[in-house]
């Protein structure tokens, strides 16, 4: 009788079919659901863990509650073959649950998650380089469908391939609006029972995942910050834990997942730094798939050396020290927040098309990665209940009105048909000019905002080179009709925002 409940009860979402092998993409969601019960608290009395075992290799993960007396186990199998699973449980109906799945080879367009490579450097795991061109719209998940349709129709067009955003709601300028759903049971704005999640809110979270990675797109969980009225950034450590396990069990299988500790985390005053490190040990050590994780700062730099970091994710406006900072911590540098291009009150927000692209060449060309985002005041065809009509793509999506996409995606385009794994290097006798390459094969250099009619560069002697020029603001790239070898003077357009390509010849 408890084999036939089993059978009876027991499904694998969306993948079972009654007589033939279950089957998985590479890299894909893999998901067990049980039926069991809802008395009591589930979140914090039942206990549930999958085991998958192939071949030689086994690894467990947590289960979660996703309401109504129904559990679930995701895994993301990176090893093709069949895999046998078990579950362990404390509830009876929970426990013992056996079966098995085949995974097959990924298809095109599945290139797994992204891992750092060769130190400094980033790749999916099926070897492709990755570049992260990301932007960030802190609440976009937090608007409803409309605002979020309209805000995948723009990412759609391939400006970015990361996006910045919380899984708690905001509250801030440009976001006064409460949000559909909340993480916790109970009232707003402070009446919750912090035992008890919403898996409502969470499923809502990891639809936009879904969304995302269906346009090559990393979501980059921002998974604590301080711009709150609903006591969300004042957690006990209890309700710490249950929130943390629960996000882990319930996202971390998704392959476009990266884990960002804080916004600012030195602004939430109600945590130490010892909270911190403790934050970034428990998703370290129990994110069995070891996605990329990282710690945003306000003022104050958390220390990137720790070795759960995977990369330096840094605020600050000096792009070009992304070679320092590379240097110092020996890891990839990103800097997620360089300030916006926009037009609001604040200085963070309100830079011209033109700096925010100079400030991607510059980081660019010394070694790191840059992060967009725009913070434009002007109308908008979506209105929001109690909201002014300004929806400004840095809190909550919608259109993009900058001059600034267009440009990022034209570097991003060079930055792909490029060598992997460019070092920086000193091309220049002009030591403020920067340049990224390989030595006696490749090199792009970008000459900032300065409008030089010519630059001397040496190049090695024993090869010649083709060399283009950049315009970085027109988007335009015009060969030159001669090849270059040694100590060489390149004539150049009176124009800022200058770049050169340099390729030595087969």
């Amino acid at each position: 009788m408890n084999k036939f409940w089993l059978l009876c009860c027991f499904c694998v979402s969306c993948f079972y079919s009654f007589g033939s092998q279950t089957q998985i993409e590479k890299w894909k969601v893999f998901e067990i659901t049980l039926h069991g019960s809802a008395a009591g608290n589930p979140f914090v009395e039942t206990k549930l863990t999958g085991s998958f075992i192939n071949g030689n290799d086994t690894i467990s993960v947590p289960g979660f509650y996703d309401g109504a007396g129904i559990y679930k186990v995701r895994f993301m199998p990176a090893k093709e073959g069949k895999w046998n699973y078990t579950t362990t449980s404390n509830a009876k109906k929970l426990n013992g649950v056996k079966g098995s799945f085949v995974c097959t080879a990924a298809r095109n367009g599945n290139r797994g998650p992204v891992a750092v490579k060769d130190t400094f450097f980033f790749a999916y795991a099926d070897g492709t380089p990755y570049h992260p061109f990301g932007t960030t719209c802190y609440a976009w998940v937090h608007q409803g469908d409309s605002l979020a349709d309209l805000t995948l129709k723009t990412l759609s067009k391939g400006y970015f391939n990361k996006m910045r955003m919380c899984i708690f709601p905001k509250s801030y300028d440009w976001n006064n609006n409460e949000p559909p759903l909340y993480p916790f049971e109970g009232k707003p704005l402070k009446d919750w029972n912090y035992s008890r999640l919403n898996p409502a809110f969470f499923r809502n979270i990891e639809k936009r995942i879904q969304q995302l990675d269906s346009l090559g797109i990393e979501a980059d969980l921002i998974v604590f910050h301080p711009y709150d009225r609903w006591n969300f950034s004042k957690l006990d450590r209890a309700t710490e834990d249950l929130y943390i396990n629960y996000i882990i069990a319930r996202f971390a299988a998704y392959k476009n997942v990266w884990w960002s500790m804080a916004n600012e985390w030195d602004f939430m005053e109600a945590k130490k730094l010892s909270d911190w490190d403790y934050y970034v040990e428990q998703f370290g050590t129990k994110d069995k798939f070891h996605h990329l994780l990282g710690i945003h700062n306000g003022v104050k730099f958390y220390d990137h050396s720790n070795p759960y970091i995977t990369h330096a994710c840094i605020q600050a406006e000096d792009t070009y020290r992304a070679k320092e900072y590379r240097m110092k911590y020996k890891k990839p540098v990103i800097f997620d927040e360089c300030r916006y291009e926009g037009n609001i009150p604040w200085s963070w927000g309100n830079l011209t098309a033109q700096s925010l692209t100079e400030k991607f060449w510059r980081g660019v060309t010394n070694g790191g990665y840059v992060g967009h985002g725009e913070t434009y005041v002007t109308e908008n065809p979506v209105k929001l209940p109690g909201e002014s009509s300004d929806v400004l793509w840095w809190s909550k999506g919608g259109i993009l009105r900058g001059e600034s996409p267009d440009r990022i995606k034209f570097l991003h385009a060079i930055l792909d048909a490029a060598p992997s794994d460019l070092q920086p290097l000193p091309l220049f006798t002009w030591m403020p000019f920067s340049c990224v390459g390989i030595t006696g094969k490749y090199y792009l250099g970008y000459l900032n905002d300065a409008q030089p009619r010519s630059i001397v560069i040496d190049l090695p002697t024993t090869s010649q080179f083709h060399v283009d020029v950049i315009d970085t603001w027109n988007m335009t790239i015009t060969p030159i009709n001669k090849l270059f070898s040694g100590h060489s003077l390149i004539e150049l357009p009176a124009k800022p925002y200058m770049a050169v390509r340099i390729i030595k010849q087969q």
